[in-house]
């Protein structure tokens, strides 16, 4: 009687040990764009697998095309995230021709309420990531229950880590709030909202973000703005090789205009929060007049 009950917890217990360790295998994530993977791999630690697919600084990801190796790991994985307003479309194909009833899908512009039409540099407004963190540790739980409690302790050590950013942000903007700036594009416009600086050139940035040609009067303006140093610093998108936003930076240059350089690819071996971090401090050394 004492052998079966022995034997009996025994089983118990190689059954609970079963539920605790019942996937064997990282979740397998695949991210667009490589700041979002970064962050995954913070949340899900050594329990995830992760494939950024837009991790080239040098590479302009509006002319990223996708490829079969691409395609195969979207196919496998069980949690595909991806940027979306439009931003990363060749990735909403490639979920719509890869159908997977296991694979879960964030799209981080429905976290926060934006559509196409929006500035898609979401990663750049404080908001976004929290929001982000917030869907992947739940999504990481469903697929891997025996780890949610550290998926949400590590969630929790992530969040905790972006209050140098959100303290830097309240540091400029009490100092620099309404300060006029400009930029070749409009990556960084959720964080110079953050900041309460003054946005100009609009029209310009937006034309060249869709890979059209700018209004005569819009460039005149632009110009005009660098060459009487009505803006205090122009914000150049440093993943783009076009001639008229390479003559905006000459002129800046030339006339003594700060130009602070931001990126749409999380540069390698560094992480979300210093790469957000360092942009910013390199934006304070510009609004003090100074060339980062």
């Amino acid at each position: 009687m004492r052998g079966i009950a022995f034997s009996y917890c025994c089983f118990l217990l190689a059954a609970g040990l079963g539920l605790a360790t019942a996937r064997a295998e990282p979740v397998n994530i695949v991210a667009a764009e490589n700041f979002y993977g970064d962050v995954a791999q913070q949340i899900g630690g050594p329990d995830v697998r992760v494939v950024s697919i837009l991790s080239n600084p040098d590479q302009d990801p509006h002319l990223f095309e996708a490829n079969a190796s691409t395609a195969r790991a979207i196919a496998d994985a069980d949690i595909a995230i991806l940027n979306g307003a439009d931003y990363d479309p060749w990735m909403a194909k490639l979920l719509a021709a890869s159908r997977n009833a296991r694979r879960e899908t964030i799209e981080v512009a429905r976290l926060v309420h934006k559509k196409p039409g929006d500035n898609p540099h979401l990663w750049y407004d404080p908001g976004t990531m929290p929001a982000f963190a917030k869907a992947l540790a739940a999504s990481l739980a469903k697929h891997d229950p025996a780890h949610s409690a550290d998926f949400q302790t590590r969630r929790a050590a992530f969040e905790a880590s972006l209050k140098p950013i959100t303290d830097e942000v309240a540091a400029l903007r009490q100092t620099y709030a309404g300060a006029p700036v400009t930029a070749t594009e409009p990556v960084f416009g959720y964080m110079a909202s953050a900041i309460g600086l003054k946005m100009r050139n609009e029209r310009f940035q937006l034309a060249v973000m869709n890979s059209a040609e700018p209004s005569a009067s819009a460039i005149a303006a632009f110009q005009k703005d660098l060459k009487t140093r009505t803006v205090k610093v122009l914000l150049y998108n440093n993943q783009t090789s076009e001639e008229l936003t390479q003559k905006m930076r000459d002129i800046a240059t030339e006339v003594g205009v700060p130009v602070v350089g931001v990126s749409e690819t999380e540069p390698p071996n560094t992480k979300f929060q210093d790469w957000m971090l360092g942009q910013l401090q390199a934006l304070k050394t510009g609004l003090s007049g100074k060339q980062p």
